[in-house]
């Protein structure tokens, strides 16, 4: 039985509306769709990299139900990593090359 949990919190709109009115230092979001296979491989990369402890809350939200947020934060493909330092965003990462990329970023 796998008991692990996992370091990334899936976010609804709602929740994700609570995180952006309150500032929590840095955060990162991973915006994804349940069909989409580069997703998978995204946050299968981003679950290696919370394993190492990381200074970012990490979340993770389906894009299709947070459509306010597509719209605000300009959100243009997934997957897409939104990077949120001081309660704005840093930056939006579209292309997940590799873990180490994705540590590079976050540290």
């Amino acid at each position: 039985m796998n008991t692990k949990q996992s370091k990334i919190t899936e976010l609804n709109e709602k929740q994700l509306h609570a995180l952006a009115n309150i500032d929590i230092g840095k955060a990162a979001v991973l915006f994804t769709t349940p069909f989409c296979g580069t997703c998978k491989v995204a946050l299968k990369m981003l679950e290696i990299v919370a394993e190492t402890n990381v200074p970012y809350h990490l979340y993770q939200a389906n894009i299709n139900f947070t459509p306010f947020f597509r719209e605000h934060w300009q959100i243009k493909s997934i997957p897409a990593l939104v990077i949120i330092e001081n309660g704005s965003i840093a930056k939006t990462i579209y292309a997940m090359r590799s873990v180490a990329d994705l540590y590079e970023q976050l540290t």
